[in-house]
């Protein structure tokens, strides 16, 4: 997917404003010997910037505008090291809203809808991006945020919700617990809009199927507004990206040279008329492919396929690259499991050690079935993990994110 000639005007008008101001990220440019850029060969020699630029800046290097233009921020959600803070002007938040009010229109959600949000609100921007966009839309909000899962679902009954966002986790948990109060026929959902983590399609069918309802995936990221830059439409064929708001490449990981459209890479996003924060060639680690084609539905807008993991999500044990992607395609291929694992790393008597906890129902045989586990995923990564079969239930479930890998080699 070619950058085209007015986006490259765009992202030059952002080069000379980064440069004009002199903040963290124009410094950088400057350094680089970055004065502009007029052409698809310009462009893909500017530097890329990484989250620990963004660290680095902390905690306001990134303002691009005067501080009595900034009305807002935001950090992103990660828990380790310094966090990243991004200033947002009014018409940042108006844009942001504007592109999930396309958002919910793509996945068919109306002003006649009754919209439940479930993510965090504060300084993470799941929870106010669902609101802002869903206020936009003209639809009726019930901002719940995330927890006290009794209040939720009594809230979703007698609301009468028929939308719900939330991440694939939270899904997971709401619709195994209306399941098991057998009120199912008491809730109104009608459709979902899920973000914020990986999420395999075992996941995806028993919310799905559990819940009654459509599935939307939505794509963002603080750094660039939040989620809210793309979303999947009713066919389900990728998610499509607001080339208009933002530019998307896909970049092999190691060279960082960009792939021909279809093939998996990592993402990389411009951001073309931010105002607060611009970003030039930010590298998401988030692992796609830009689908070529046309989608069905008729939309000129570029799609993206589903995300499959992260570039720096990789496991090394016992000399061999892992990702958890890996793992969940195995398990995907037994009916009988539910869609949640646990990966547990140890390093026990001077060796590492894979343990995968796996969640069954009570008809079949624990140890067999562990057996079976084992050898499928020895054929697919080359060494044998200690399988762990539970009943249903037993693994955690959250609220936000499921952490799904444990590494206890270095506690």
């Amino acid at each position: 997917m070619k950058i085209s000639e007015k986006q490259l005007q765009q992202v030059d008008k952002q080069i000379q404003r980064l440069l004009q101001v002199n903040n963290f990220y124009g410094q950088k440019l400057r350094e680089a010997g970055i004065k502009g850029v007029s052409s698809v060969e310009e462009f893909q020699q500017l530097p890329f910037s990484q989250k620990q630029d963004l660290r680095d800046a902390y905690p306001l290097g990134l303002m691009a505008v005067p501080e009595e233009e900034v009305v807002r921020i935001h950090s992103s959600s990660g828990t380790t090291g310094t966090p990243v803070i991004i200033p947002y002007t009014a018409k940042d938040v108006d844009d942001w809203a504007e592109m999930f009010k396309r958002c919910y229109e793509f996945a068919g959600i109306t002003n006649r809808d009754r919209i439940q949000i479930t993510p965090g609100y504060g300084l993470w921007t799941a929870g106010i991006g669902f609101q802002n966009g869903a206020e936009k839309l003209g639809a009726m909000v019930v901002p719940m945020g995330p927890g006290n899962t009794n209040k939720q679902i009594q809230m979703m009954m007698d609301m009468k919700s028929t939308v719900i966002t939330a991440t694939s986790s939270y899904a997971l948990l709401l619709a195994e617990e209306i399941e098991k109060r057998g009120i199912k026929d008491k809730v109104h959902l009608k459709k979902g809009v899920i973000g914020s983590e990986r999420w395999g399609k075992k996941i995806r069918d028993r919310i799905s199927s559990e819940l009654g309802i459509e599935l939307y995936d939505i794509y963002g990221l603080t750094e660039i507004y939040g989620p809210g830059i793309g979303i999947s439409c009713k066919y389900d064929k990728g998610m499509h990206i607001w080339d208009d708001y933002v530019y998307l490449e896909i970049i092999d990981p190691k060279t960082g040279e960009n792939v021909p459209d279809g093939e998996f890479g990592e993402i990389v996003i411009t951001t073309l008329v931010k105002e607060g924060a611009p970003l030039i060639r930010y590298r998401t680690h988030d692992i796609s492919r830009i689908i070529p084609g046309q989608c069905p539905c008729g939309s000129q807008f570029p799609r993206i396929d589903i995300i499959s993991g992260r570039s720096d999500d990789m496991i090394k044990i016992k000399g061999v690259n892992v990702f958890p992607k890996q793992i969940e395609e195995v398990l995907e291929g037994f009916p009988e499991l539910s869609s949640e694992y646990q990966i547990r790393l140890s390093h026990l008597d001077g060796k590492d050690t894979m343990r995968i906890y796996v969640e069954t129902n009570g008809s079949v045989n624990f140890l067999e079935m562990a057996g079976q586990i084992a050898s499928a995923v020895k054929s697919k990564i080359g060494f044998t993990p200690l399988v762990k079969i539970v009943e249903i239930g037993i693994l955690p479930r959250s609220e936000k994110k499921t952490k799904r890998v444990i590494d206890e080699r270095y506690d």
